[in-house]
């Protein structure tokens, strides 16, 4: 007799207005697997595991859950069917302790006592079996992204889930960060959870799972064997194309410092020391990559380069120098310097997310003359303007009137950077330009940044991605803790030495 599959949709289609989400999606996930699920921004993969958790209904189709059909009208129905989810951006109480946050919502009694003494001691149990080692009275806001994470999959493995499904898992943690979830994955699965893992990251893909169904533009494209493709066929079946894994680009033509940072510091409103002595320069025409693990003063760089934290030292740009008091300056100014921003966190500081994508383009630019009429606003103006920008930028639905929250985050990016690059500025900051964004855009994304690089524009990128800072500088720094460990260059540097600079190690610390 052959096994159920622990996971079954049938025809499932789900719309919103007149976007079709998902057509007519089946899909069969075996028990003890991890099953990837791979697709462009907007293919509509967090519809269908939102539909599978009891987030939105399916217009029609079927779900079955190891071979018998099921209605999962709400999430806690999905929890009784044994389906857990960690999300892309963590449901956790900031304020509460591991523990209550691991026991909210599934309290066995009217008194939290025992509920807590019994979660503990399960806990520790789940921790010691899948190596998901957390300090259970820690408080969330106090622990790191790769903990919290942790603590999601706890939940999801207190309420008895025996299918776990991770949304982008490793959106936010570092390499060494990632692995050790892939280590947690694998002996869950050996344990017999079976993992359905949403990602755009074709090397995770390979690495970890055992099947992958590609997603494009709402329809199941295909399901293959994890053994039997490779990243370029994933590619392509993912963007209906063949895609370049790699960034062309010719050698830089450098021209004068556009940027030079001297004895930069800056300390935050809590009084911690975030950037230490801070010296580098970038010139018009080269790609200066700021390595890094998220934390270490990179976020704080930009924000000081942006106009929007205070710090000391000297930063000029063509030779003039830029006040970092904020007395007498701010990111509008900085605009009118030749500076554009796209920022790290593009919901909320790079967009107003209830605003529209036409509101959004003028945003920082709305003193513009062409957006201008008389002493009013052109918004006919912006609005054909932001028409020509989506068309430029291949920004899905094309729909200027659509809010920005309504957009997924590839297409969020793509409206930032459309807004940011065109205004043609002598230096662009740019933070994670491909947090979160699928491999067709991260193609379009890599060209369009070195394009301005050769049209002789400066630019500073800030990646934790190593293979995007690799592929795409002239020339490489790293920071750790608030200081730089010194720079390189592409062609003479590798992962294995950049993240040993990333831990605070040099080479011959390491050996």
């Amino acid at each position: 007799m052959t096994q159920a599959p622990a996971i079954e949709l049938k025809g499932i289609s789900k719309a919103f207005g007149p976007v079709q989400a998902n057509k007519d999606i089946s899909i069969r996930v075996m028990p003890g697997t991890i099953h990837g699920i791979i697709g462009e921004n907007g293919a509509g993969k967090s519809t269908l595991m939102s539909i599978l958790y009891g987030f939105y209904k399916a217009d029609k189709g079927e779900i079955f859950i190891a071979g018998k059909k099921v209605q999962i009208p709400d999430s806690q129905a999905a929890i009784a069917a044994g389906i857990g989810m960690v999300f892309q951006h963590f449901k956790l109480v900031e304020n509460f302790t591991v523990l209550e946050n691991v026991v909210l919502g599934a309290e066995d009694s009217g008194l939290l006592r025992p509920s807590l003494a019994r979660a503990r001691r399960e806990l520790k149990a789940l921790a010691d079996e899948y190596g998901l080692n957390v300090e259970p009275d820690a408080l969330i806001e106090d622990i790191g992204v790769g903990m919290q994470q942790r603590v999601e999959i706890l939940k999801a493995l207190y309420r008895k889930a025996d299918i776990l499904i991770l949304d982008e898992p490793t959106g936010v943690l570092t390499p060494a960060e990632a692995d050790q979830l892939f280590r947690i994955l694998e002996r869950l699965k050996a344990e017999g959870k079976t993992i359905v893992l949403i990602t755009h990251k074709l090397r995770e893909i390979m690495d970890t799972t055992d099947t992958v169904s590609v997603m494009r533009r709402g329809e199941m494209t295909a399901t293959v064997k994890t053994s039997k493709t490779d990243p370029a066929h994933l590619a392509e079946l993912m963007v209906g194309r063949k895609v370049l894994l790699r960034v062309e680009k010719a050698p830089a033509k450098v021209g004068a410092t556009i940027l030079k940072v001297k004895d930069l510091n800056v300390t935050d409103n809590k009084g911690v020391h975030r950037l230490k002595g801070i010296n580098f320069h970038v010139k018009a025409g080269e790609i200066l990559g700021i390595a890094g693990v998220a934390g270490n003063g990179q976020s704080e760089l930009l924000e000081v380069l942006g106009g929007y934290e205070k710090g000391t030292g000297s930063i000029t740009v063509n030779g003039q120098a830029i006040d970092l008091t904020g007395a007498h300056s701010d990111g509008q100014s900085r605009r009118a310097r030749g500076i554009a921003h796209v920022p790290e966190d593009r919901q909320r500081e790079g967009l107003i997310m209830d605003y529209t994508a036409w509101e959004n383009t003028a945003f920082g630019y709305h003193h513009d003359a062409k957006y201008q009429r008389g002493i009013f606003m052109d918004n006919a103006a912006i609005k054909a303007d932001t028409v020509e920008k989506m068309e430029r930028f291949d920004v899905r639905p094309p729909d200027p009137k659509l809010a920005a929250k309504n957009f997924s985050g590839g297409n969020q990016q793509k409206i930032v950077l459309a807004r940011e690059i065109e205004r043609n500025p002598d230096l662009l900051l740019i933070g994670q330009p491909t947090r979160g964004v699928d491999i067709g855009a991260i193609e379009f994304i890599h060209q369009q940044i070195v394009a301005l690089r050769d049209q002789g524009k400066a630019i500073l990128l800030v990646s934790v991605e190593l293979e995007e800072i690799l592929s795409l500088s002239d020339r490489i720094a790293v920071m750790f803790d608030g200081k730089m460990m010194g720079e390189r260059l592409p062609s003479e540097t590798d992962e294995k030495e950049l993240g040993l600079m990333m831990a605070g190690m040099t080479k011959g610390e390491a050996a």
